[in-house]
């Protein structure tokens, strides 16, 4: 949509943006802005005149989410925290909506992804030093987050639901490597690159149904009491870490396939579907065939399938 200054602002607002002042705006103004959800990620895509602002910073109980500013257009100098960021074309940065902001730019076109905090494997520490300095967009991991950011304001809407949770949980992945390559010199603690490791392991063979601590500690030339060993002071064990995430990954499937449980499950490497069932209504509250029959119920109402009851996307990290 195109709006003056005050929809503008509001629009902004509703978007999980902190209250805005602009210094140079006048009657005159007029900004464009465009949102999109896929799974857990909200991407809002803004065209803006020459600006000058400040950002006042949200409550505490609204810092739900990180944002990722990537420039498509035209150049923004930010300051947040301690960073200050000199931005052009293609550039990133990692931005706080709990935080003061002031940023002054030429007229612009620029996307911003929101994502959840708690999806980002990186330290509140390392986030401190990350908040408010430049990404470079034209190579490296920060060049496909960039690719990523523009296309993905453009197919949001395409995607199915089981389809944009699986490429959020992409998105998601990329923004952290880029994060992380960006500490330069301050490399995660050897423990937590191979924990880290582990966990993209784990994550891109979670159809095998032979995935078990054994064979992931053998990948990696560890022992098995040393793999847990790793995960010990983390939320979820090796074992619980696969499980909650295939779990997802039929929770997602289930939501907008129109496959049938039994099917689901043994995708994603359960082969006994009684016990799929009571471990599903055990971690959801209700049962998975349910969910099958509501999804199926709504696509002949309305002839397009949704959600269940069930709001979010839950992070397993």
């Amino acid at each position: 949509m195109i709006g003056n200054l005050e929809k503008f602002q509001g629009e902004l607002a509703a978007s999980g943006f902190p209250p805005l002042v602009n210094k140079l705006a006048g009657a005159d103004f007029r900004g464009r802005i465009a949102t999109r959800d896929l799974g857990p990620l909200r991407l809002v895509s803004l065209d803006t005149p020459e600006s000058a602002c400040i950002g006042r910073k949200r409550d505490a109980s609204d810092g739900r989410n990180l944002a990722i500013k990537v420039m498509i257009r035209g150049q923004t100098r930010i300051e947040q925290g301690r960073g200050h960021a000199e931005l052009g074309p293609a550039d990133l940065v990692l931005l706080d909506p709990t935080r003061t902001l002031r940023f002054e730019s030429t007229a612009a076109t620029h996307v911003t992804i929101l994502v959840p905090r708690r999806e980002l494997r990186i330290r509140p520490t390392q986030i401190d030093r990350l908040i408010g300095v430049r990404i470079d967009g034209s190579h490296g991991p920060g060049a496909l987050v960039s690719v990523l950011a523009r296309e993905s304001v453009r197919s949001a809407t395409e995607f199915r639901e089981a389809e944009a949770l699986r490429s959020a949980a992409a998105v998601i992945e990329l923004i952290a490597v880029a994060l992380e390559a960006r500490l330069g010199d301050e490399q995660p603690a050897s423990d937590e690159r191979l924990r880290d490791r582990i966990a993209g392991y784990i994550e891109a063979r979670l159809a095998d149904p032979d995935l078990s601590p054994p064979g992931i500690a053998a990948a990696h030339h560890i022992s098995v009491r040393r793999l847990h060993k790793l995960f010990e002071d983390q939320p979820l064990t090796v074992a619980a870490l696969i499980r909650r995430r295939r779990l997802e990954r039929c929770r997602a499937e289930l939501t907008g396939s129109g496959r049938t449980v039994t099917a689901v499950a043994a995708r994603w490497g359960f082969s006994d579907p009684t016990h799929f069932s009571k471990l599903f209504k055990t971690t959801y509250g209700y049962n998975a065939r349910a969910l099958v029959t509501n999804n199926r119920a709504r696509t002949t109402r309305t002839g397009t399938a949704g959600p269940e009851q069930d709001g979010g996307h839950q992070g397993s990290r």
